[in-house]
């Protein structure tokens, strides 16, 4: 498959597959003893199809049922995880060695633990990030991918989306932008990422709860093209919003341990060499991860195809990119299959 480009109909979408569950969850223990990180895993679909590991956004998002009906039941061998901190994983909110790197351990770790040889890979945002790290890391362990909403984590990306005055995200939401800088003093608003994180990571438990419900909400609000109420409140939810806000400060603040910015599509040639093929849904009006990252991944990684959703943001459950998702996952199957 040649790297191209094709703009998605918003004719005859699909919708998401049935609902279907898990044959098996259980934990994983990894890492250092004394920090008892239990990573949450499951098992749905397929045991003898092909496998796939499903990573979640956030980081600190952690995974959510509906993402199992992206896949084909009888085609898909579906493992699902909680990074270390986030969704049932423990301890809840943690960022003891929660960093990428110890996230693609932790990712080889439950291939080793489940003898699968090799998977494919799927995930948004952040969790398209972390696909890419693992597949840069270990190419031979990766049949394929599916990404959407590319995030690389660079600094113009996170300073796109959260710095004020930045030229950014704000000329688009600039009422959203205002609530999240409302809470950070004018004097430390220069940097408004290092001052969310030393408030989740400080001792003022009352200031902690709010900022991280700013933090949440400001992402939520943003993530559609037209923004969704009933997105928002899931932002409302303090258990979510505390390892959200906490861990994706932690990672956004640190670079996220990467060894220089711009390092996941700088080395995309790594999944070119290892011939490794790639599915890229983006939707057009994505003010989360704006589209030049998808198109700079696609142009470096020539066995890629992006396809753009020309009436979307940057939600996984928008229905234009629902209907991309899923045609992807069937057509990486065919890929994988030949």
């Amino acid at each position: 498959m040649a790297s191209m480009i094709t703009t998605a109909s918003v004719n005859n979408r699909r919708e998401l597959y049935p609902e279907f569950k898990p044959y098996f969850t259980g934990f994983l223990s990894v890492g250092r003893p004394e920090l008892n990180h239990q990573i949450y895993y499951e098992c749905s679909g397929n045991p003898e199809g092909i496998p796939v590991l499903v990573s979640h956004g956030g980081p600190g998002g952690g995974v959510q049922d509906y993402y199992r009906q992206y896949f084909d039941k009888d085609i898909w061998h579906v493992i699902m995880f909680d990074q270390r901190g986030a969704g049932k994983s423990t301890p809840w909110a943690s960022l003891d060695d929660n960093t990428t790197w110890h996230t693609v351990s932790d990712m080889e770790e439950i291939r080793k633990k489940l003898n699968i040889e090799k998977w494919a890979l799927f995930g948004g945002s952040w969790g398209a990030c972390i696909s890419l790290s693992y597949a840069q890391t270990h190419p031979t362990r990766c049949l394929g991918l599916v990404l959407r909403g590319i995030f690389t984590l660079r600094r113009s990306e996170l300073e796109w989306f959260y710095q004020k005055g930045s030229g950014g995200n704000e000329n688009i939401f600039p009422d959203q932008m205002e609530l999240l800088a409302a809470e950070i003093p004018l004097a430390e608003q220069g940097d408004i990422m290092n001052a969310y994180y030393r408030r989740l990571t400080g001792t003022n438990e009352e200031e902690k709860v709010r900022c991280a419900h700013a933090w949440s909400k400001y992402e939520m609000a943003t993530s559609k093209l037209f923004v969704s109420q009933d997105y928002i409140k899931r932002a409302e939810d303090s258990k979510f919003a505390i390892a959200f806000a906490r861990i994706e400060t932690h990672y956004f603040v640190h670079g996220g341990w990467f060894r220089y910015d711009g390092q996941l599509i700088n080395e995309a040639d790594i999944l070119q060499n290892n011939d490794i093929p790639g599915i890229i849904v983006q939707g057009r009006y994505d003010c989360v991860c704006p589209m030049k990252s998808a198109f700079e991944l696609n142009k470096k990684w020539q066995k890629s195809k992006l396809v753009i959703v020309p009436d979307a943001g940057h939600s996984c459950k928008e229905p234009g990119i629902i209907s991309e998702l899923c045609k992807a996952t069937d057509e990486m199957a065919a890929i994988i299959k030949k």
